[in-house]
């Protein structure tokens, strides 16, 4: 394993294809979907064309990223660029189904519905993070160096919170979440969110996530 690096433009495709076997609580989400790219498309790509200087990759010996964390700085910004400009570009191909209970429907109904404001404490703690790691990466700290990368960024630019949002099945990402120092906030069905203050160092984590934070 090479280590943690920059994000560089070349990394788009894997890091696409870290965020589909990752984004099913975690485990692999391959052919849930009608098209595997809705994952990168709501989870990671805008992060990286957006914020670029705010995504970070595990790379593995041939410089091949095996895992990322990405983020805004800046919540309400980020959401209503996606909302106006980056969702009407790339997701305007993928229809909303209409059967009731539909998972690629909830998926895509999130997408569209996402928007300055929706979420509370994104005004209190402005970031917000989406951090992935392949299973055989995981459980050797590098999720935690990765956040570490990111928290020195952020605490650079004077940014004084950072929140996420967790699927509520990936228990082993809810306990990494609480043993790197960010706190459990109220949150919608389904997810629980963190927030962390930025103005004060977090507590050293001692394992890595296991998955990633999903906001749908």
């Amino acid at each position: 394993m090479t280590g943690i690096r920059p994000y560089r433009p070349s990394d788009r495709g894997a890091v696409a294809d870290v965020c589909v076997r990752t984004a099913d609580a975690g485990g692999d989400a391959t052919g849930l979907l009608s098209d595997d790219s809705i994952w990168p498309t709501l989870f990671v790509l805008p992060y990286v064309d957006r914020h670029p200087d705010l995504a970070f990759v595990l790379v593995d010996d041939e410089d091949t990223a095996v895992g990322y964390v990405v983020c805004a700085p800046d919540t309400r910004d980020f959401e209503d660029w996606f909302h106006d400009r980056w969702w009407p570009a790339h997701g305007s191909k993928w229809p909303i189904p209409a059967a009731e209970g539909d998972r690629e429907g909830g998926v895509l109904g999130y997408a569209a519905a996402r928007r300055a404001g929706a979420e509370p404490y994104g005004d209190t703690h402005p970031a917000h993070l989406h951090i992935d790691l392949l299973p055989e990466v995981q459980g050797h700290g590098w999720g935690r160096r990765l956040v570490e990368t990111l928290l020195d960024a952020l605490r650079g630019r004077g940014v004084t919170g950072l929140h996420l949002v967790a699927s509520a099945d990936n228990a082993g990402a809810l306990a990494f979440y609480r043993r790197l120092g960010f706190e459990a906030v109220p949150s919608h069905a389904g997810v629980q969110a963190f927030a962390m203050n930025l103005r004060t160092p977090p507590d050293v984590p001692v394992k890595p996530p296991v998955g990633e934070s999903r906001r749908a």
